[in-house]
């Protein structure tokens, strides 16, 4: 991918995980810091409840994370593949025999599309992320 169209992408990804700790991921480290330190302060419980009480309020950020996750490599993957078939597509023109010049052209047009094409459901991804962890959050 030529590179002015990968910092587009890379810098509004940027900006939503950015968004995402921000409003959402921050307040759940908050929180299970507080978890934490309650647990600590229970004198009557033994170390391996402490222990499990630690593991249960970290579990919601860990499940937060691990959704944020596999949304950016689900949405990495996409665009992978939707350069990978410009790549073939080119593979195939210069195989047909078609001049390289008009290849390179056909690739960059088809680059630039799949670019805009995610980052079109950048928004649509934020929103569905946002959803997904403030329903974590109760």
């Amino acid at each position: 991918m030529a590179d002015l169209r990968q910092l587009r992408v890379q810098e509004a990804v940027d900006s939503m995980v950015k968004s995402l700790e921000r409003e959402n991921i921050r307040k759940m480290q908050g929180l299970m810091f507080r978890c934490s330190a309650d647990c600590c302060e229970d004198s009557q419980a033994s170390m391996q409840q402490v222990h499990q009480c630690i593991e249960r309020c970290h579990a919601p950020l860990a499940q937060a994370q691990a959704l944020v996750t596999s949304e950016l490599e689900k949405f990495q993957d996409r665009l992978a593949r939707c350069t990978m078939h410009c790549n073939d597509k080119a593979k195939d023109s210069i195989d047909a025999g078609i001049k390289e010049l008009q290849v390179k052209r056909q690739l960059e047009s088809c680059v630039t599309k799949c670019v805009d094409e995610h980052m079109n459901l950048i928004p649509s991804m934020t929103k569905k992320m946002k959803e997904s962890l403030s329903s974590i959050q109760k």
